[in-house]
């Protein structure tokens, strides 16, 4: 029998709390269907499609309920409650699915909702992950470059960017220059996209157009500036790692940024600094 998976089994025996179901009439190893999810007018030979997990006494049992995930699947559940050891999560069925620290990329609260995974641990017991999300998402969106989209961040990476999932299912990007700062894991964005990559994945933005973005990044660099007392100690040809660094933005949107305080005539600019006047 497939711990944490749908599958069809065959009632073997009929009880008052309920019918014992087994693979293919292999009454040895069953396992209990309570009398409350027990479809009227079944019978011994009858075939029934049940989700299996186990319950508060660690016993094999199945339910007729659609759990919100699956093993090898992912889902966006809500946090209950805290333990001593780790988390419990809302997932449609009678027990709650166990989050271990471990397991965890943040630390979470009751009330959130984050992406997670389901799992089989050591002890042969159904836990939720948040690692580990990246290849489980799915790689044919309906989108299109241009399109606005709603992604729930899952996973922040220094060298790549921030990794989220559009409709909770897709994989998506917001590249490392794009400033994340004040987002956090569980966290839903409206973003559009700005690129489908050949293998499907998305690239997402949650910049304005460089148009309409201009003006709120001159006003962010020349903030920048005010914390260096008025003269930045490099010139707009500095690396994209320090402008990602300083101004969380692209070398790109820094020059555009730069160029529009030049005309504006309140920043000078030499190779070596940009100076406030």
């Amino acid at each position: 029998m497939k711990l944490g998976e749908k599958q069809v089994l065959t009632v073997v025996k009929q009880v008052d709390f309920g019918i014992y179901l087994a693979e293919n009439d292999q009454e040895e190893t069953r396992v209990l269907l309570p009398a409350k999810q027990v479809p009227e007018n079944i019978a011994v030979g009858d075939e029934l499609e049940v989700f299996l997990y186990k319950d508060s006494r660690d016993r094999l049992i199945a339910t007729t309920r659609e759990p919100y995930v699956k093993v090898g699947e992912i889902a966006a559940l809500k946090v209950l409650e805290l333990g001593n050891i780790g988390a419990f999560l809302d997932w449609g069925l009678e027990k709650d699915l166990f989050l271990p620290f471990k397991e965890m990329t943040r630390k979470v609260e009751p009330g959130d909702t984050i992406l997670v995974t389901l799992y089989i641990d050591k002890s042969r017991r159904l836990c939720a992950s948040m690692k580990n999300l990246y290849d489980l998402l799915r790689q044919d969106s309906p989108y299109a470059k241009g399109e606005s989209v709603s992604a729930r961040i899952y996973e922040f990476s220094g060298n790549f960017g921030t990794f989220a999932a559009v409709d909770d299912r897709y994989s998506a990007m917001l590249p490392f220059h794009e400033d994340c700062s004040h987002l956090k894991i569980g966290d839903v964005i409206e973003a559009k996209i700005s690129n489908v990559k050949p293998d499907g994945k998305l690239d997402l933005t949650i910049r304005e157009k460089a148009y309409l973005q201009m003006d709120a990044d001159a006003e962010k660099v020349m903030k920048v500036i005010e914390t260096y007392g008025g003269t930045l100690p490099f010139g707009d040809k500095a690396s994209p790692e320090v402008i990602k660094r300083e101004f969380q933005m692209s070398k790109n949107a820094f020059k555009r940024a730069v160029g529009r305080l030049y005309k504006q005539h309140k920043v000078e600019i030499t190779d070596q600094s940009i100076r406030k006047i």
